[in-house]
């Protein structure tokens, strides 16, 4: 009878592990909520839906812009950087922001490029000219395989037109503030980093894979300076809402991203 029982009860104990170790993967494989646990983190990205995404200037989603694998994908070959003319950018539409910490992560292809707008408002021929931009790129290859040196002497850069400037390097604040080289740690083409933008009035912050590479003060006299001086001289609303949508950028390139996700401060 003994003998009975504990193979009765041994039964039972491994009926209630497996039942358990069910629950747990269907768990695992639910659907992220809109929201963070902690509730302060809004996704609007959560591999499952574009809800509120659409085209720049648009009421639809862009063509190449959809959902693979759980991943916000622009689905496209690599186009060259002198063969490009503007592209179909996207913009989370359902609701502006003006002070945030917008975190997602994103990976792109060999000589890949893109970035991460805010403040975006419509109406304009592109969202570079009124947006600042989160810049994302293949810092290590891009050079080597687009020709930069017509766009960079449109610039006034005459020094080694051809290269990759930091001032279009990942993590910078697109022409207008670079990114920390000697605090960034980007990982190679095909790998996932992880991107943070804490905007506040006082203080900028742009992060990279968990460090923080860049810090600036918008609107003071340093940024209108920098402003009027370079590219953005002749662009007379770039960087100066103070609220407005999140965008992505198609650059011709194959872009991945996951787990958008913002709070508002």
């Amino acid at each position: 009878m003994k003998r009975i029982i504990f193979f009765v009860l041994a039964g039972a104990l491994l009926a209630s592990c497996k039942s358990k170790e069910k629950v747990v993967e269907s768990r695992d494989m639910a659907p992220t909520d809109t929201k963070d646990s902690n509730g302060d983190w809004v996704y609007l990205f959560d591999g499952s839906s574009l809800d509120g995404w659409r085209g720049y200037n648009m009421d639809s989603l862009p063509p190449g812009w959809t959902i693979k694998d759980s991943t916000l994908t622009f689905d496209t070959e690599l186009g060259l950087e002198q063969n490009y003319t503007g592209g179909k950018d996207l913009i989370y539409g359902a609701e502006e922001f003006d002070n945030f910490e917008l975190y997602l992560e994103w990976k792109l292809p060999k000589g890949g490029n893109s970035g991460i707008f805010y403040h975006v408002k419509e109406g304009y021929d592109g969202i570079p000219q009124v947006s600042p931009e989160y810049q994302l790129i293949d810092d290590e290859n891009y050079a080597s395989i687009h020709d930069l040196t017509e766009y960079n002497t449109s610039l006034g850069y005459t020094e080694h037109p051809e290269e990759l400037k930091p001032l279009q390097q990942t993590a910078s604040d697109y022409a207008m503030h670079p990114a920390d080289a000697s605090k960034k740690t980007l990982h190679p083409v095909g790998e996932w980093n992880s991107s943070k933008i804490v905007f506040t009035p006082e203080k900028v912050e742009h992060w990279l894979n968990g460090k923080k590479v860049l810090s600036f003060v918008p609107w003071d006299d340093a940024w209108y300076e920098k402003k009027n001086s370079d590219k953005w001289k002749n662009s007379a609303d770039y960087g100066k809402f103070k609220t407005g949508y999140i965008g992505l950028q198609d650059h011709s390139s194959p872009i991945w991203f996951k787990n958008i996700k913002i709070k508002k401060l």
